[in-house]
């Protein structure tokens, strides 16, 4: 086994500890690990970092859903029209990028550079939202309401976006449980999973009919991850996750340069 690969099985390893640890963002570390670490094709790529990702908040929300944290209706609404749109980007739009883009002075532009540039883009997003968390808590346990019209135009945008760079999307979808239906950040938090879990899943699907599968390498890498995820748990009694996720958010901003600089420079 190559020293690259072994860093690849390490950061599938580092993805679940981080997860463990601040409750979300290290599934955005899955895409640049397994192009860059383990060499696998972009598109090929953001459809593992859907199941990796899939199964992962599949085991938090399974979590949440013992301590009852997760609102199923809120979940339930968020989630249908998120999932439709993510499969339907995974099945239909993603195969129909044309390998080649566009030329700028001589350099190629081409499906895999744009899909791991658009990826940049939304890991800088990311990593602001990390940075500039401030930690306030809505405690209040007001009744829960939605702007069911608001609800379905962000779970298309979050599915559009997890479909095209294979990421969560948890940056986007807390803030618009809060905003949106109302709910306390904890039990945002806690759905958010749920939500996560069931649009990446059904997301992959689109892929399993376009693509062929390393089952084999995927269950691994994703076991590894889940371990990690208890791994991060019991590290959570010693040291707090809260305090981390700004430093990982400096982190994230570092790996999103660095794809860009990678990519432009090839």
């Amino acid at each position: 086994m190559e020293i690259t690969q072994i860093l690849g099985y390490v950061g599938a390893l580092a993805i679940g500890i981080v997860l463990g640890l601040i409750g979300g963002g290290g599934s955005i570390l899955t895409v640049p690990v397994l192009v860059y670490l383990l060499y696998i094709n972009p598109v090929t790529a953001t459809a593992y970092s859907l199941f990796v990702v899939g199964v992962s908040a599949l085991v938090g929300a399974i979590r949440n859903i013992q301590k009852g944290l997760v609102d199923f209706k809120t979940a339930i609404v968020f989630a249908i029209p998120a999932f439709i749109a993510v499969y339907a980007t995974r099945k239909f739009l993603v195969p129909a990028i044309p390998d080649q883009l566009f030329e700028i002075n001589g350099f190629l532009v081409t499906k895999n550079i744009a899909i791991m540039v658009f990826f940049a883009i939304i890991m800088f997003v990311a990593a602001i939202s990390m940075i500039k968390s401030n930690g306030k808590k809505i405690t209040s346990e007001t009744a829960v309401v939605y702007n069911y019209p608001l609800i379905i135009i962000e779970g298309v945008v979050v599915g559009l976006l997890t479909g095209i760079v294979g990421a969560g999307g948890g940056f986007l979808i807390i803030p618009a449980l809060v905003l949106l239906a109302k709910l306390p950040m904890k039990k945002a938090v806690a759905t958010s999973l749920l939500i996560i879990a069931i649009k990446s899943l059904i997301g992959f699907i689109g892929d399993v009919e376009n693509l062929d599968i390393d089952w084999t390498f995927l269950l691994i890498f994703t076991t590894i991850s889940v371990v990690g995820i208890f791994v991060g748990t019991w590290l959570n009694k010693f040291i707090d996750g809260k305090k981390l996720k700004k430093s990982f958010g400096w982190f994230v901003l570092a790996m999103a340069l660095y794809i860009v600089f990678k990519e432009f420079t090839k």
